[in-house]
């Protein structure tokens, strides 16, 4: 049955073409890199992700699923330990799945901006500048992600608002890097002044500066990355529920707003009444409830 738009009046309501109830046009689509799985707290966004991985495995030569959500769920969804690098999972031969935070702690990955004895200096310079910290790290977790040997990536992602961030990071990042460019040029004499200080600890500010340039340079790739449709989607994953509905409409329209692809959603949870239930006054409510929105009757 083709689904309708709700006008108020049944009379004037649109027929639309049925969509096909799968995800089988991600699994044809050869050449994406990332997909990334979101949406509303509790509406199956784990589930989902790690069926698609599964999926993935059949048409791509090794896969990998990321949890970005602080809560993670793979260990539980596949019933073993999953850490900070990438794990086997068994009974798969190429399928690997990791469990990270977005936000990595800089001293752990890579980012040795310290002045020696004194320790903390550098790193506390950077961080006078707001958002330098997510920034590095940031560019620190693409770029791990980045030289893994993996045909394809599923990010399972955290609720929507974390998951916007960490999607429109590179944009605004482009915009706080071409802020700190403009400072170094417009401070150059202080920062010179400091030079000798820095240097004694064996770091220089051009040392420090080229270490942004580096961030900036990956940042670039992965914006690029992320706005391409052939190599980036976004599945948005829902419940038949109006606060969860409303929250997919918004977090469509943020994605659009950032071209970012989303040509899929994914609708958990759908009730069906049948002879077992008909009696049941809660499966009943649930039916009613579930009803009232748009296309969930067919």
């Amino acid at each position: 049955m083709a689904s309708k738009i709700p006008s108020g009046d049944e009379e004037d309501e649109e027929e639309l073409e049925p969509l096909e109830g799968s995800l089988q046009n991600i699994l044809d689509q050869k050449s994406l890199k990332w997909i990334f799985v979101g949406g509303k707290g509790g509406v199956g966004k784990t589930t989902t992700s790690c069926s698609l991985a599964v999926a993935l495995t059949k048409v791509r030569r090794s896969v990998l699923i990321i949890s970005t959500d602080p809560a993670h769920n793979l260990s539980d969804a596949f019933k073993q330990k999953i850490g900070k690098t990438a794990t086997k999972i068994n009974a798969y031969e190429n399928l690997y799945a990791m469990e990270i935070e977005a936000k990595l702690d800089l001293d752990e990955n890579g980012l040795d901006l310290t002045m020696g004895s004194e320790g903390k200096m550098a790193p506390d310079f950077l961080q006078a500048i707001p958002g330098i910290d997510e920034a590095m790290s940031f560019s620190e977790l693409m770029k791990q992600v980045q030289q893994m040997d993996y045909e394809v990536i599923v990010f399972d992602t955290a609720p929507t608002g974390h998951t916007l961030r960490l999607l429109t990071f590179p944009k605004v990042l482009q915009s706080t890097f071409g802020k700190i460019n403009s400072l170094k040029q417009k401070f150059s004499g202080l920062i010179t002044q400091f030079a000798g200080m820095l240097q004694q600890s064996g770091t220089s500010p051009d040392e420090i500066f080229t270490k942004l340039e580096q961030a900036k340079k990956t940042i670039d790739i992965v914006h690029a990355q992320f706005q391409d449709p052939d190599a980036t989607t976004f599945v948005c994953v829902a419940i038949p529920e109006f606060l969860s509905l409303f929250e997919t409409e918004r977090l469509v329209q943020e994605l659009t707003k950032h071209e970012i692809d989303t040509h899929n959603i994914v609708v958990n949870q759908i009730h069906y009444l049948d002879e077992d239930c008909k009696d049941c006054k809660k499966c009943q409510t649930r039916w009613k409830m579930q009803k009232k929105i748009p296309g969930s009757n067919r």
